[in-house]
């Protein structure tokens, strides 16, 4: 195929003329390390020490707490961590471990890094820290770090293979200009991340507020109803829809959902058992958890239960958020079947104070919902970008 003008051919693909093709070894600074391994007499005091679990957890490691060990000046003078030091994962049980890259940034005390890490640090008269981070998280890092993950049960890197791997390279000054644009998204991520963290604190309390009757929405008076959850929710197990497959297909099939945290477990074209007689609440058996449901789905699990109302005068959505403050307690056999917690009481204002109630939450949600969804667009936006300004298709110099 022709190569458009101001880009050239080579072996990491098509990149505008200015870039070059180095291998990463040539922007060290000073060769690269691995960490440092210190027994259990050690631990439990002096410096930061950066763990597996760091470098799975954050992306950029600065000033956070962490597990602490004990070092000789000598041993801090070896294996201390700068600004702009990149941290890379060197084995891990976790294939996603294996080169999986982290950057610190101004640690304001003393830090160091365990023997599962790597670091590299380069010249930065050449080559920009925040810059190179990016490179190595976007999809385009990652498949060339595939190429040096080796092992079977643990997965690695070494760091002489590290070194050699050939990566693309643009001016300086065009390093810079990536890693600020890329760096922006981040931040409007994190706001983006902290405001949906406040909202949901907020539901919460509304929630313990409005539903347990300590605070009354304007116009609504009298005693609320002691009923049972039995009286207001009927269940079945639903064998007839399970998956009989393990294997997913794509998005835009019919969900396969569990109550659990991943909610959607994958996506199945089977056509036979899915359930539409909406909306449900979903309820597993084992962790207590569950889910309002509004769309077509499939379950997985004979753990699941389905949830529907019996009584025409409660408000459904409104009995599932009274569900979510139950405190649902261990049985003997670890399962918890709706019939043993289908007696508990519980308190329901009446029909139009329930509305009233629901309206107030839903309205909470769909603002979440909002949000949540700004949010998935803003990373799916960084995404794109990573693509383009890291392979030099979209230019900013």
């Amino acid at each position: 195929m022709e190569v458009k003008a101001g880009y050239k051919r080579t072996e990491m693909g098509v990149i505008p003329e200015e870039w070059n093709v180095n291998t990463f070894g040539k922007l060290y600074a000073d060769p690269s390390r691995n960490g440092i391994y210190k027994s259990a007499e050690h631990q439990g005091r002096g410096i930061r020490i950066v763990n597996m679990g760091e470098m799975f957890a954050l992306d950029f490691i600065s000033n956070q707490e962490m597990s602490r060990v004990s070092l000789t000046s000598k041993e801090i003078a070896t294996t201390g961590l700068r600004d702009g030091d990149l941290l890379f994962g060197r084995r891990s049980v976790v294939p996603a471990g294996a080169g999986k890259c982290s950057l610190v940034i101004a640690p304001i005390e003393p830090l160091t890094f365990e023997s599962s890490i790597i670091r590299v640090r380069l010249d930065q008269s050449e080559a920009d820290p925040l810059f190179h981070y990016y490179f190595f998280a976007s999809p385009l890092g990652r498949a060339v770090m595939r190429n040096i993950v080796s092992g079977t049960n643990i997965k690695g890197i070494r760091g002489t293979e590290l070194r050699d791997l050939k990566i693309p390279r643009p001016p300086l000054p065009e390093q810079r200009s990536i890693a600020t644009v890329l760096s922006d998204m981040d931040a409007l991520l994190r706001s983006l991340d902290q405001l949906i963290a406040k909202k949901r604190d907020l539901k919460q309390a509304t929630m313990q507020q409005l539903l347990t009757g300590k605070k009354r929405l304007p116009g609504f008076v009298g005693e609320w109803e002691v009923k049972r959850l039995g009286e207001l929710l009927a269940y079945e197990q639903p064998t007839r829809y399970l998956v009989s497959s393990s294997e997913y297909s794509d998005a835009n099939d019919v969900p396969v959902l569990t109550a659990g945290k991943t909610f959607v477990l994958g996506y199945t074209n089977e056509d036979e058992g899915i359930f539409t007689n909406l909306p449900v609440i979903i309820f597993d058996d084992f962790t207590t958890a569950s889910k309002f449901v509004t769309f077509p789905f499939k379950v997985k699990s004979s753990a699941m239960k389905l949830l529907k109302p019996c009584d025409s005068s409660a408000n459904f959505r409104l009995i599932y958020e009274i569900m979510q403050m139950i405190d649902f307690k261990l049985s003997e056999h670890k399962r918890y079947w709706i019939s043993e917690y289908q007696k508990l009481e519980v308190r329901v204002p009446n029909s139009k104070e329930q509305t009233a109630i629901a309206t107030v939450l839903s309205d909470m949600d769909t603002e979440l919902a909002a949000l949540e969804q700004r949010r998935n667009k803003t990373r799916a936006l960084k995404q794109g970008m990573m693509q383009e300004l890291l392979t030099g298709r979209t230019r900013l110099l």
